[in-house]
């Protein structure tokens, strides 16, 4: 018995099998929680390949054959059943694969996964606080996940917003300012970009360090 399912590049050089929580709802969700972290994907390096399995097995517990990876044997021997194949882009979802039976049940192929299908019984929400609980403590994204993501035009002074860290971590920092119009930080323009109070000890420290000044399209905010 199990929900199994097995995940691979487009490179098809490893596979990470799965015991458990094989279906699309999990398997998505681990691979947003990894986006979320930041990590490297798999189709980039073998670190990736480890962060996703490090997630998954803390999530999955102690017991040894919840999760498990090996080199990748083509299609037809990696599906283990149940959910079949996933084929991942970075942190997407590209390709999905089951074993074609013919008549007697006898495998014929490979076909695409329909998605009538697939399993989608979990909430994304739900399923990423549960992700980020098995997690170390040190490493959860926490009220991150409950923040709202809203355009940094949105955004004004007074305003918690997350921000990641150079270690790679999200951590919630008030909003102090905005650039004045034509001003030039490191030679970028942050003319009317917020800003917030990550490095530097006072106002003219933060609004002097480009990088507390929020640069991306969204930014998540913690809820009011």
């Amino acid at each position: 018995m199990g929900n199994r399912a097995v995940i691979t590049t487009r490179k098809r050089d490893l596979g990470v099998y799965l015991h458990w929580n094989g279906g699309r709802d999990s398997v998505g969700a681990f691979l947003e929680y990894c986006e979320l972290r930041g990590f490297r994907s798999p189709d980039n390096d073998s670190y990736g390949w480890a962060r996703l399995c490090q997630v998954v097995a803390n999530f999955m517990g102690a017991e040894g054959l919840s999760v498990g990876i090996s080199r990748y044997l083509g299609d037809a021997r990696m599906d283990p059943g149940d959910n079949g194949v996933y084929v991942i882009e970075g942190w997407r979802i590209a390709e999905r694969l089951r074993t074609e039976y013919g008549p007697g049940w006898e495998p014929i192929g490979m076909r695409d996964v329909r998605p009538e299908e697939e399993q989608r019984a979990h909430d994304r929400a739900e399923m990423l606080r549960a992700i980020d609980a098995s997690q170390p403590k040190d490493q959860r994204l926490g009220a991150y996940l409950d923040a709202e993501e809203v355009p940094v035009a949105e955004v004004v002074p007074g305003d918690e917003v997350f921000v990641r860290r150079v270690d790679g971590r999200f951590e919630a920092y008030p909003v102090v300012g905005v650039g004045y119009e034509g001003r030039l930080v490191n030679g970028c323009d942050v003319g009317l970009v917020p800003y917030v109070a990550m490095y530097g000890e006072d106002d003219a420290g933060w609004s002097g360090n480009i990088n507390n000044y929020l640069r991306t399209q969204t930014v998540r905010r913690a809820r009011r």
